[in-house]
């Protein structure tokens, strides 16, 4: 039911004081309830990245713990992404948002006491569970509840909703960890979810929910969700299990991707699938999300880096650290502010999303190539350019991915669209855990063993350390193990940096050839 032509048919007693505003005023309430709802979760989840150390350590886990945790809200998410259509069809918008956010509260609740690992991960599943389809849902209803004439305005509240969750939530996270405890991240959160549950439950409409829908298809849900659990088990634990075990992790990609094929064939070959791969049988489209998948692992992948990078490599405050990564991120809003301004002169899209993989790869090198001693503002042109290849790239391939699905054929793409991006966020913080502690373990062995190699230079930085803890009142013991300790410190933070600037490379590379993927690209222009 398109409600932009056929009104909603149901409307409470609670909703009529909005009539009491002008249609212009409850059209914009409407569109901001919506970019509430959906920045709620990406406050959220670019906390959670952010603080990931903090958490991680704070439950006492490692960074394949933090793969498990990632892929637990990953899992719960994409089911839920799945089953979007059929939930909003059989409660209808208001009560399935409503009950939505409130299970993404109490998610939230659940990690903010978690004392192990056990806890944190049933909190993300129910978190994926409550936030999963938000995105989804909301956009969706842009289309549904404005005509195409108000829908352009919808949409830009809808995107700066958004961008401002994202711009936020860095020095929000950082702020809230550095006057308090880690837990805040999640506290920080709820109350943003209760006004966005208030709102959708006295704001939205009630459509009037379906009886004619099929049900909840679990088998295809649970072989969908195994099937992902395990694809994302293999690539994490290739880094360490390739040489050692290869079999292992040869049998466990495997099985993932052939549980992958057996869903994606039953969708295909299905009367009512939950994913409608036939509709969506545009070229077009189909270039779109590979885009999508390849921005969504660059993204996160430096999102995952960069306070790990800053804080811990760099040693710059955590506030700092906070600060700088929200300071890319109003970048990315001076941009979008930009970008709607010249767009409908942009007859070519292509040219502006190479140029931004461009500069995001020369954003990642910029990382790469730091000393240890350097200060915030060193970090500012790569931020600059992190900022603008958000806009360069996903606003972009957003206007063209879409462009080819009409009617209910938008619906289905967009929750493809955000499977795709499911996969890839939690693909790409995973991966860049595991990858960042197997490298700072390696280039950590490498370093011990050149101090090793140098005997006398070693002793002669060891007496001179001794000798200014001497001069402070330390006695002889006490000096030598504080300058032991911070020669561990030392050899440490170089490991962490160099291993930060390696994954750097990596992004780097990344971004180079999807630049080069992107120019071969005939449909995405």
């Amino acid at each position: 039911m398109n409600v932009a032509t056929r009104p909603w048919r149901r409307v409470r007693a609670g909703f009529r004081w909005l009539r009491m505003l002008s249609r212009p005023q409850r059209q914009t309430l409407m569109m901001m309830l919506l970019a509430l709802a959906t920045g709620v979760e990406f406050l959220e989840n670019i906390m959670f990245v952010f603080a990931s150390s903090h958490i991680v350590g704070g439950i006492s886990a490692d960074p394949r713990s933090f793969a498990l945790v990632q892929a637990a809200y990953a899992v719960g998410s994409m089911m839920m992404i799945l089953k979007q259509q059929w939930l909003a069809q059989r409660f209808g918008y208001r009560r399935y948002l409503t009950a939505s956010l409130l299970l993404f509260m109490a998610g939230t609740l659940v990690a903010a006491t978690s004392t192990g690992l056990q806890q944190l991960v049933l909190a993300r599943f129910m978190q994926g569970v409550g936030g999963g389809a938000l995105f989804t849902s909301c956009r969706i209803l842009v289309n549904l509840m404005f005509a195409p004439v108000d829908r352009p305005r919808a949409s830009r509240i809808f995107m700066l909703g958004i961008f401002g969750a994202s711009a936020l939530a860095p020095a929000f996270a950082a702020e809230l960890i550095e006057h308090g405890v880690w837990q805040d991240v999640f506290y920080g959160v709820l109350p943003f979810a209760a006004l966005a549950t208030a709102g959708a439950w006295l704001l939205l409409p009630d459509a009037e929910p379906r009886d004619d829908t099929e049900g909840p298809a679990l088998v295809p849900l649970l072989l969908f969700g195994v099937a992902i659990v395990a694809l994302q088990a293999a690539m994490t634990e290739a880094r360490f299990d390739i040489f050692s075990h290869p079999l292992r992790v040869t049998v466990t990609g495997g099985i993932a991707l052939a549980l992958l094929g057996v869903f994606l064939w039953h969708q295909w070959h299905h009367a009512a699938p939950v994913l409608h791969l036939r509709a969506l049988r545009q070229p077009v489209y189909i270039a779109g999300l590979a885009m999508y998948f390849i921005y969504y692992m660059i993204s996160n992948l430096s999102s995952y880096v960069f306070p790990i990078y800053a804080e811990q490599a760099l040693g710059f405050p955590l506030a700092t650290t906070g600060w700088l990564n929200t300071f890319a991120a109003l970048i990315s809003l001076a941009g979008i502010w930009f970008y709607l301004r010249v767009a409908r002169r942009l007859t070519h899209k292509k040219p502006v999303m190479v140029a931004g993989l461009l500069l995001m790869a020369g954003a990642m090198m910029w990382f790469s190539i730091m000393s240890p001693s350097v200060g915030p503002a060193a970090l500012v042109p790569g931020l600059v350019a992190k900022g603008l290849f958000g806009v360069m790239v996903i606003i972009p391939i957003a206007g063209i991915t879409f462009s080819s699905l009409k009617g209910e054929d938008f619906g289905h793409g967009y929750r493809s669209k955000n499977l795709v991006r499911q996969i890839a966020s939690s693909f790409a913080s995973a991966i860049g855990a595991v990858l960042l502690q197997n490298r700072q373990f390696a280039v950590h062995t490498s370093l011990v063993h050149a101090v090793g190699q140098r005997p006398a230079e070693t002793a002669q930085w060891m007496d001179a350390a001794q000798a200014a803890l001497v001069a402070r009142g330390f006695d002889a013991g006490q000096a030598h193990a504080g300058a032991l300790a911070q020669m561990a410190a030392i050899v440490d933070q170089q490991a962490r940096l160099i291993a930060c600037e390696d994954l750097y490379r990596l992004i780097a590379a990344i971004a180079v050839l999807a630049a080069v993927f992107m120019l071969m690209q005939r449909r995405l222009d």
